[in-house]
């Protein structure tokens, strides 16, 4: 797709993980899918329902967590600036790993691409170990299967002791 102008680049599915867990969560995330709706080149298809996790590796409040499947034309690195972008805008800060965040927008993975670059790992390095990923993530997508890891489904018992909690909470794009 690198080539390729966007009109003229084949329409991909990427999957976007979201999460925050610091600030108002819903209306954070509901403005995040708002802005990936926005993106030229792109359509936001279907977002996930809404769960709450528990962090990992680090301390603070639980997150509020979504998937969303967006149809885009867009090359894997203009999309993951798109992103950032998008989290620049929510007032994401980067002090350390795993740190609590105002919003946090993951490409999880992008039809079948295999990338391992610097700036950007596809399949998402570490989607299958995260409990808060796979299950919005299959929620879409329940026969997913993804190069290097298989059906997804096959990861669940891995994650099992995560805790996470499915809300009764609609997360609508404004």
């Amino acid at each position: 797709m690198s080539g390729l102008k966007p009109a003229e680049a084949p329409l991909a599915t990427a999957y976007i993980g979201l999460g925050a867990n610091l600030g108002d969560l819903p209306a954070t995330l509901r403005m995040a899918l708002g802005a990936l709706a926005a993106l030229p080149h792109s359509r936001l298809a279907a977002v996930s329902g809404a769960w709450r996790s528990a962090p990992i590796e680090a301390g603070g409040p639980d997150f509020l967590n979504a998937v969303a499947r967006l149809e885009t034309r867009l090359a894997p690195l203009v999309l993951l600036d798109a992103l950032q972008a998008i989290e620049q805008v929510h007032g994401r800060e980067r002090p350390y790993r795993n740190a609590p965040r105002t919003l946090d927008l993951d490409l999880l993975a992008l039809d079948d691409l295999v990338m391992d670059e610097p700036r950007l790992q596809l399949p998402h390095a570490r989607l299958h170990q995260r409990a808060f990923v796979l299950r919005p993530l299959l929620e879409l997508a329940p026969a997913l299967t993804l190069p290097g890891l298989g059906a997804l489904t096959d990861w669940l018992p891995g994650v099992a002791d995560q805790r996470l909690e499915r809300l009764a909470l609609e997360l609508v794009p404004v």
